[in-house]
């Protein structure tokens, strides 16, 4: 595989890539290149997880080694339970992925606990924590923590561990959405001061819940992996979806991001009297299409529904495989 397509799979449904210019040299310098997400584990696998679970998988296509972070003590200082019940969390967060299709072979699972308690660990948090001024942990902390009154002391350790996570994994580049972006920033200023490199940074789009709204465990507007066929079916068939619009639409964002990624091309099954099927080899061809009228909302819901369960059922019989 050339750099080319090298770089276009790393960069395929990013939404920002600090920087293009870095990650060229970095993969044209051949140098062992290795990826990493951090996962707080908690709750359900959902499509936004997949989001970045899908750029882990084009980056093992383009040649990467990925590290993924299973963040135990990270979830016990933002306060998602005692060790034993986040270490539960943290195995099923595993099987999750590689069921999703991340590579096992070419894939490290780590969990924080593992480093994050050696004393060369700790001993830079306390570093990072003299050359970073409260407003700006604050700003990088998640917004959850960030629009309490009082947060805990922990909830701004938290960003400075997540920097120095990327420098310890011994990673090139830090995988995350789009509101991991302040402590990117944070790392990409302040590791070089610690004697670590620079990380090249890929930011992946926030996927909208399916009522349009931030996407929220506790209002449920999200498909988990877990949900079985006809309920994917039932949520699909009444997510927001209006008519003629691609931006902002969920159902939009999952033919985007979810289905065209792994699909050559998807037929769109539909009535003769309204035209018949209808096959498309790119999300570019089916925005065209939906923005001009030609594909009604029901049946762009139930194409999307149909391909996310072929996706999901693979998922699940490799969930229940392993016990899950």
């Amino acid at each position: 595989m050339d750099t080319e397509e090298r770089l276009r799979l790393s960069v395929r449904n990013v939404e920002e890539v600090v920087t293009e210019k870095e990650l060229r040299d970095l993969i044209e310098s051949g140098e062992r290149l290795r990826a990493y997400v951090g996962y707080e584990p908690s709750g359900e696998i959902h499509l936004g997880h997949m989001m970045t679970v899908n750029k882990l998988m084009d980056l093992q296509q383009a040649g990467f080694e990925i590290v993924v972070l299973l963040a135990d003590v990270h979830a016990y200082l933002n306060e998602k339970g005692d060790f034993e019940e986040i270490k539960r969390v943290a195995e099923y967060n595993r099987a999750a992925f590689i069921s999703l299709g991340l590579d096992e072979s070419r894939a490290r699972f780590v969990l924080g606990s593992e480093y994050q308690l050696e004393s060369n660990y700790i001993l830079d948090v306390l570093k990072m924590a003299r050359m970073t001024t409260i407003n700006r942990a604050r700003r990088s902390m998640d917004e959850v923590s960030r629009r309490k009154e009082d947060p805990m002391v922990s909830q701004m350790v938290y960003p400075l561990m997540q920097a120095l996570d990327i420098a310890h994994l011994g990673v090139t580049v830090a995988v995350g959405g789009m509101d991991q972006r302040k402590i990117h920033m944070l790392a990409r200023e302040n590791l070089p001061k610690l004697g670590y490199h620079i990380p090249v940074c890929l930011h992946t789009p926030i996927l909208l819940g399916l009522d349009g709204e931030k996407m929220s465990s506790s209002k449920g507007n999200y498909i988990s992996v877990r949900d079985d066929e006809q309920t994917v079916e039932k949520k699909i068939r009444k997510a927001f979806c209006p008519e003629k619009q691609v931006k902002d639409n969920p159902v939009m964002d999952i033919m985007r991001y979810h289905i065209f990624p792994r699909f050559e091309k998807i037929v769109i099954e539909r009535d003769a009297r309204f035209g018949g099927d209808v096959e498309y080899g790119g999300f570019d061809e089916l925005a065209r299409d939906y923005s001009a009228g030609n594909l009604h909302p029901l049946d762009l819901k139930q194409g999307a529904a149909r391909y996310l369960n072929t996706l999901l059922d693979n998922a699940r019989k490799r969930m229940r495989n392993m016990g899950w």
